[in-house]
């Protein structure tokens, strides 16, 4: 069998670039077939957003991506955005909304994303073979030779244009590999440093026990790491923290680093204080702070700080102290908690040896790299779809044209 282009991976990446393919090479379609080891496609859409999926954020931009070169990611971005993708959902009639800070969700389900790709597979005239695996490819003078394995039967063939979809790391539990990080290594590819991104982050066993008896609680915070800074929210596990703020900034983490905390980010917790000492003088210390923080965090941090009485009973020395405990928390992850939970996989194939308009290799020509697998990260709330639209669109569009 011979196809114009095959692509490795059936998901958000994989099946948006089939569909640009297919629709525009030259010829009418020109036999593009996407496989997948899975036997349903998609399946990170349809676990994602609890079932709603975050298809993309309204202000998805390139300074809201990792990777080591801050710039790879501005021209599939800015050629195929966001506002191209929620254009092809309106066409699609599927319903959403916005959720929080530009995160857009389907109204109804994930499984509606699916349709839509599917459906846009089938009309541009792209192959999709699930239970497949790629056991064996090779580079010829004209492309590439596969060896394609279906419920454990055999099959040869051939292709102009390999494309690597096949995502990260990260919930091995659905099937998650590092074949995609193999592959680039065999054909000459270096790859940053991969590790597990938007994860709850772990701790000794001192700090975890004081967040177990804390563990539900979730309270407001901007959580800060080296120059990344996040005003979301902190939740409380009983493994660690974890929370769209904590998420957020284990992208940025590394081993020995620091986290910093802010409780009630938006104010000065001092001068509140202050006038609470004024204006209620009398009230207990854990009931004022529970104006502020959920009630079982502020007996917490008052037990911490052995902190008891009435506001009237704290001087200047002790209010600081308190107001510290709350806005200038620090502390230092022993790790996270792994591919297990991970949304994405940071770092991946190095963008150095990729081209930024067209994703293909600067090694092994006809070779290319989309979404997950790629050195880039997006911010969590839809980023990462955006990268695989993206992504996927433009090595699609660059494959038909070649």
């Amino acid at each position: 069998m011979h196809y114009h282009s095959i692509i490795i991976g059936a998901g958000a990446a994989g099946m948006m670039c089939a569909i640009q393919a297919a629709a525009k090479t030259r010829g009418g379609g020109g036999r593009v077939l996407a496989i997948d080891h899975a036997p349903t496609p998609g399946e990170k859409i349809r676990i994602s957003g609890g079932g709603r999926c975050n298809f993309t954020n309204l202000y998805a931009a390139p300074d809201r991506f990792l990777s080591e070169n801050p710039h790879f990611a501005k021209s599939a971005l800015k050629r195929y955005s966001q506002w191209d993708f929620i254009d092809l959902i309106a066409r699609h009639n599927i319903p959403y909304h916005e959720k929080t800070l530009g995160q857009l969700f389907c109204d109804t389900s994930a499984k509606d994303i699916i349709a839509m790709l599917l459906a846009e597979m089938d009309r541009a005239g792209a192959d999709l073979r699930l239970r497949t695996r790629a056991a064996e490819i090779a580079k010829t003078d004209s492309g590439f030779a596969l060896t394609l394995e279906t419920e454990g039967v055999r099959q040869k063939a051939s292709c102009r244009h390999l494309v690597i979809a096949s995502g990260g790391l990260s919930i091995p539990k659905m099937g998650a590999t590092g074949f995609g990080y193999d592959i680039a290594k065999r054909f000459g590819h270096g790859l940053t440093d991969v590790r597990p991104a938007l994860v709850p982050l772990t701790f000794e066993t001192e700090v975890l026990a004081r967040f177990k008896a804390l563990s539900g609680v979730s309270a407001e915070a901007r959580v800060s790491c080296k120059s990344a800074s996040f005003d979301e929210a902190v939740l409380f596990t009983h493994r660690g923290l974890s929370g769209p703020a904590i998420l957020q900034i284990s992208s940025y983490w590394r081993p020995g680093e620091t986290v910093h905390v802010r409780l009630v980010p938006s104010a000065d917790l001092f001068e509140i204080l202050k006038e609470k000492r004024v204006a209620a003088a009398r009230r207990a210390v854990g009931t004022v702070l529970a104006e502020s923080l959920p009630k079982r965090l502020a007996l917490d941090i008052l037990d911490h700080t052995g902190l008891s009485g009435n506001m009237a009973d704290l001087s200047d020395r002790k209010l600081h102290r308190l107001a510290d405990a709350i806005q200038d928390w620090r502390v230092v992850p022993t790790g996270s908690e792994g591919y297990r939970t991970a949304e994405v996989t940071a770092g991946g194939v190095d963008t150095a040896d990729l081209n930024s308009r067209t994703m293909e290799s600067k090694i092994t020509p006809g070779l290319y790299f989309i979404g997950e697998v790629v050195d880039v990260t997006g911010w969590l709330g839809g980023y990462n779809f955006q990268w695989a639209w993206s992504s996927g669109w433009a090595a699609g569009t660059a494959i038909a044209a070649a």
